[in-house]
């Protein structure tokens, strides 16, 4: 994967596999709001019973679920002041994600009620095994993409520090537009923009569209997060086939990225910085439950990493123990450890126990 890396970019050659020395990024000091998601919030049903197929299963768990919710959850639990941008059902579902936001400290003054009979995506999960956990998805007429540009409150983006896009909310008009709108005022005021790919084939009419729309909105984003696979889609038409990680950095540097993080599953994952430095992320190999809500997790821990000035190395490694935590439980959102949990977990695994 990284062999011939210094033969096709000489200039990661004087910053390969550092350890981590130098701080991950520059954020704004005069911005009231840590970091503020934007995207889906919707309901999880989890399957009360483990080992046992759903058709079995006669009573789930409700939690407040979806990628960008999940990530704004794991920020609160690190004491991240956080907002978040998005549309709720006009129910007793979008009172109950309401409701759990503000129990989290997170900020609703942007989470919309929908008015035009949108409802809340509904997803059901089941574990049937450390190897086998699925869910079934319900996300027609869903209130998170009927998100506009008049929901898109400019103030609101002009104090937060950290904009984070996931890709689901790309998927369709009018969010689509609601969200290039965000980038575009992040942009014209300073704030960072982290785009997680969280590419759902479901969600989108072809994998063609996922690509253009998703590449166009990462030209205009800071920090890049991603599995090996959704880079390769979104480089299905820049540089077709390409498998090296050092190419699809350099191709995000030449538009706003600053840090690029290709993830390789259990093979960990790399952050490149624009700059010419390449950071390999720890590793926490552990039995999953589940591996629902490990790119969420690990978003949250490397979010609050860069913000309180740790090198990216160490904003990794928080990233990758949260995940290691929250893939051993039954849940998402209520998984979400703290910073402390991290801490000691990481410790635990390091001295062996």
């Amino acid at each position: 994967m990284l062999a011939n890396i210094h033969d096709i970019f000489p200039l990661f050659a004087a910053g390969s596999f550092l350890g981590g020395t130098k701080k991950g990024m520059e954020f704004s000091k005069n911005k009231t709001i840590d970091i503020v998601a934007l995207g889906r919030a919707g309901i999880d049903l989890n399957a009360e019973k483990m080992n046992v197929s759903m058709e079995d299963n006669m009573t789930f768990r409700k939690t407040v679920g979806g990628s960008a919710a999940n990530i704004a959850v794991a920020c609160s639990m690190h004491g991240l002041s956080v907002g978040f941008i998005g549309r709720v059902s006009d129910d007793q579902h979008g009172r109950y994600i309401r409701t759990y936001f503000d129990s989290k400290g997170i900020n609703t003054d942007n989470l919309i009620t929908d008015t035009d009979g949108c409802m809340n995506g509904l997803a059901f999960t089941e574990i049937k095994s450390s190897k086998d956990s699925s869910f079934i998805l319900y996300r027609d007429n869903v209130a998170d993409l009927n998100l506009s540009v008049k929901d898109i409150d400019e103030e609101y983006v002009k104090k937060t520090r950290i904009l984070v896009i996931s890709g689901t909310a790309l998927s369709t008009s009018p969010s689509r537009e609601a969200v290039f709108a965000a980038l575009e005022y992040a942009e014209k005021h300073g704030t960072k923009v982290i785009l997680d790919i969280d590419y759902r084939n479901y969600t989108w009419k072809s994998v063609e569209e996922s690509g253009i729309y998703l590449s166009l909105a990462a030209e205009k984003c800071d920090i890049i997060v991603g599995t090996r696979e959704e880079f390769d889609m979104l480089e299905m038409f820049s540089i077709p086939g390409n498998k090296d990680d050092a190419l699809t950095a350099r191709r995000w540097f030449d538009f706003r990225a600053e840090i690029v993080i290709v993830k390789h599953g259990k093979e960990g994952s790399f952050a490149y910085t624009e700059e010419g430095r390449i950071v390999e992320g720890a590793v926490f190999p552990v039995t999953p439950l589940k591996t629902m809500g490990a790119g969420d997790s690990y978003a949250g821990g490397l979010i609050y990493g860069l913000l309180t000035g740790k090198t990216i190395a160490e904003a990794m490694e928080i990233g990758a123990g949260a995940a290691a935590i929250v893939v051993q439980k039954p849940d998402c959102s209520e998984s979400m450890p703290s910073y402390r949990e991290i801490q000691a977990f990481i410790a635990d695994y390091k001295a062996g126990k």
